[in-house]
């Protein structure tokens, strides 16, 4: 699967369980840290760790396996990393406090209207 595959399957998880604010950047051209980074907001601390545990559950029924995940103790901010692809799972304040939309914005927006129900 590719990395944009993984991506965009990664927004559909996130979208059926009701995740706000769902942004996909493609990073690829201006870091070598991933390709893509798949942000999200979660309603409250609960909700975070359920996004985060569905996202991970669904992409290893793929047959993707997570190589690293970090927050789970923070409950605000959950990073779990696909290799060229990166989820961030965020409660508002710490998506608003850590504001990677405006630390990325030179990636590429990708448009995800399509991938959302």
């Amino acid at each position: 699967m590719t990395a944009f595959e993984i991506a965009k399957q990664a927004v559909k998880i996130l979208d059926s369980k009701k995740a706000e604010e769902i942004k996909m950047i493609k990073i690829a051209d201006i870091s070598v840290l991933a390709d893509y980074f798949v942000i999200a907001t979660g309603t409250s601390s609960t909700h975070v760790n359920s996004l985060a545990d569905e996202v991970e559950f669904k992409l290893e029924e793929l047959g993707i396996q997570v190589r690293h995940k970090e927050g789970y103790h923070s409950n605000s901010w959950i990073l779990l990393d696909y290799g060229n692809v990166v989820v961030h799972v965020f409660t508002p304040e710490s998506r608003s406090f850590y504001d990677l939309d405006r630390l990325w914005r030179d990636g590429e927006n990708i448009d995800i209207s399509e991938f959302l129900k």
